[in-house]
């Protein structure tokens, strides 16, 4: 789930790119890097932590150049406590190409291996990224036969990889002195789009790639249309651009997590708003819950911030319910993935959110989330709702129960972790304390988000229907999954009871904070 980000202009973008990075903050939290293009060298910086905190004046005076790309990292594959690990990658041959990557590709260890016994390349990382630039790097050395690197020979090692790559991956690219690269995996699972603006007012052409909507309009880029699923884009120094499908069978089945919970609200993604597709996720739940229980019973319906608030709002129109705001979160804590031990952790949540007594005492009281994957945040809030004086608390999740594991770049617990897995929904309403609670149905969060883009073939929602669309995922693959969880990882709940993180975004922000003491 990192944000990425790609710019060709007529003027420099290391400002630019450090601003699309800021509102794809939401992304990735634990790393971030820029690298900008002048002629054909490449100018890079990259380290852990927030965008403002490994961004300062000198690092942004040495990022000349009017191309570049930049990445904010939420890590799924690889080390994730590696600086060496933060993106963007490099390889100095062919040409010089240096890459960003969200996504995780299914098929890392096999690549890996036939990258050292066939291409004859090294990989000195863990990352599935360094694997990806390496393939590429090798279809681009065959296909570039001739001098200058034309559009047709991109395209046709963009073709190589899709055949060659399994899973997610949405790629931006710099090759040193041809242009900017842009392509999507043949499902579209991760998002990507582009769109043009001003060059600073100087008149020339500015193209920007993004992962989504929200980074194109916040620097004053019109939104172009989405990079389709299987298709690659190339801009080349001139500014003009060049596309072409690159897959053999494309289909457009986004992460429908993205909806639920990852993407920000103001996106657009695949045509879909985000805003619009929370809105129809809670007349959704609104149904399921009439369907369950009498609305008489409810007096007020109050969401968990914050990506809930849509789905919160409408459930309460729906139901001819109050909507209230009854939860404060407070945003200068830590986050709660980064405590370390549940004890802290509960101590964490509480400092975070600070209920409202006066919405709460002596009324039944209906809780929103997006949607709960540990269950441990959700267990804490219900009992923070009856400490503030709630005679009844129901529970509701904007998503269905999250049962399986996630290969395509959500960084979601081992299915032992998941608190839905093995369980019925009675088994985790006593486990949270609820009175009562009620899950969005699968179908119906796709019907409800589907609806508002008819020419989707469907959603990767394997965390949902246990479906792995790409077809290679295997036991033994979540074998390897949990093995590299335990090794690596030491991860606690996520701001919204969502996927967890690790302690880098913590380690990032002191360092930051060491640097400007």
């Amino acid at each position: 789930m990192c944000g990425i980000v790609g710019v060709i202009s007529s003027t420099p973008v290391n400002q630019l790119i450090y601003d699309a990075l800021l509102l794809l903050q939401h992304r990735g939290q634990d790393a971030a890097g820029i690298v900008t293009m002048q002629g054909t060298k490449c100018f890079m910086h990259k380290a852990r932590g927030m965008v403002r905190d490994v961004f300062r004046t000198r690092n942004m005076r040495a990022l000349p150049g009017n191309v570049g790309l930049g990445q904010a990292r939420y890590p799924t594959a690889g080390n994730a406590y590696s600086e060496e690990e933060a993106q963007p990658f490099y390889v100095n041959a062919p040409y010089g190409i240096v890459l960003v990557h969200n996504g995780n590709l299914t098929n890392a260890q096999a690549l890996k291996q036939e990258l050292f016994d066939v291409d004859r390349r090294h990989i000195n990382t863990e990352s599935d990224t360094e694997v990806l630039i390496n393939v590429l790097a090798h279809e681009l050395e065959r296909s570039g036969r001739t001098l200058p690197l034309t559009p047709d020979q991109v395209f046709e090692a963009v073709a190589a990889v899709h055949r060659r790559v399994k899973g997610s991956y949405a790629v931006v690219a710099l090759i040193a002195g041809h242009g900017l690269l842009a392509f999507r995996d043949p499902y579209g699972i991760r998002p990507l789009c582009f769109g043009e603006g001003e060059g600073s007012g100087d008149g020339g052409r500015e193209i920007m790639v993004a992962s989504e909507s929200v980074a194109l309009e916040g620097t004053g880029h019109r939104l172009t249309r989405d990079v389709a699923p299987g298709e690659a884009i190339f801009i080349d120094e001139a500014g003009r651009l060049h596309s072409r499908q690159c897959a053999e069978a494309p289909t457009l089945n986004p992460c429908i997590f993205e909806f639920v919970y990852l993407a920000r609200p103001d996106s657009v993604l695949d045509g879909i708003s985000v805003y619009h597709a929370r809105l129809n996720l809670g007349e959704s739940l609104a149904q399921r819950l009439i369907s369950t229980m009498p609305p008489s019973a409810i007096d007020v319906v109050i969401p968990i911030p914050e990506s809930s608030r849509p789905s919160a709002m409408q459930l309460a129109h729906r139901i001819g319910k109050p909507y209230r705001e009854g939860f404060v979160k407070n945003r200068y804590v830590g986050r709660t993935f980064i405590m370390p031990g549940q004890a802290v952790r509960k101590k964490s949540v509480r400092q975070k959110l600070n209920a409202i007594g006066m919405e709460f005492k002596g009324r039944n009281v209906l809780l929103v989330d997006d949607s709960i994957v540990r269950g441990t945040t959700s267990r804490e809030i219900v009992q923070m709702a009856r400490e503030a004086g709630a005679n009844k608390v129901y529970l509701a999740s904007a998503a269905p129960p999250v049962r399986h594991p996630n290969v395509y770049g959500i960084d979601m617990p081992t299915k032992e972790e998941l608190i839905a897995h093995g369980r019925s929904i009675e088994e985790i309403r006593q486990y949270i304390g609820a009175d009562a609670l009620i899950y969005q149905d699968v179908d119906a969060m796709k019907r409800a988000v589907g609806a508002l883009n008819k020419s989707l073939a469907g959603f990767e929602a394997s965390c949902f229907d246990g479906r792995y669309i790409t077809g290679d995922v295997t036991a033994s693959d979540f074998a390897a999954l949990q093995a590299q969880r335990r090794l690596q990882f030491d991860l606690v709940d996520g701001g919204d009871d969502g996927p967890g993180r690790s302690r880098l975004a913590l380690q990032g922000a002191a360092e930051g904070a060491e640097e400007r003491a």
